[in-house]
């Protein structure tokens, strides 16, 4: 079984909680941006913009680099790899359930018509 690091993953997961850092990604996969241009984007102050590209840039989901006085966003190296292998394992788990349940259901159907195994 895949082993996770609580950490980055519950980083990851702390600044998806927020739409507007969610629409932030969003933005910086179509093109890269300025923190200011990104402000200005979701009708934000400059430092609230900031707060969230900090979040961002902590969980590996954003960096920047700083040329002169404009810091620019783009999508980070570690993106969503890790969230996502977290969510896959889950939905695995649940599918089997639902498998599971299927034949179940299946079961109850064949032997409500008299389909199923006769007991002799």
């Amino acid at each position: 079984m895949v082993q996770y690091v609580a950490a980055p993953l519950d980083a990851s997961f702390a600044a998806l909680s927020d739409a507007t850092r969610r629409g932030v990604l969003e933005q910086l996969g179509r093109a890269d941006a300025s923190v200011t241009e990104l402000a200005d984007r979701f009708g934000m102050t400059l430092t609230g913009m900031k707060k969230h590209i900090g979040v961002l840039e902590q969980a590996g989901l954003v960096a920047t680099e700083k040329v002169g006085r404009v810091r620019t966003c783009r999508l980070g190296p570690r993106g969503l790899d890790e969230a996502a292998a977290w969510i896959e394992a889950r939905r695995q788990v649940w599918a089997a359930r639902f498998d599971a349940l299927d034949d179940v259901v299946e079961a109850l159907k064949r032997k409500e018509n008299g389909d199923g195994p006769k007991n002799g």
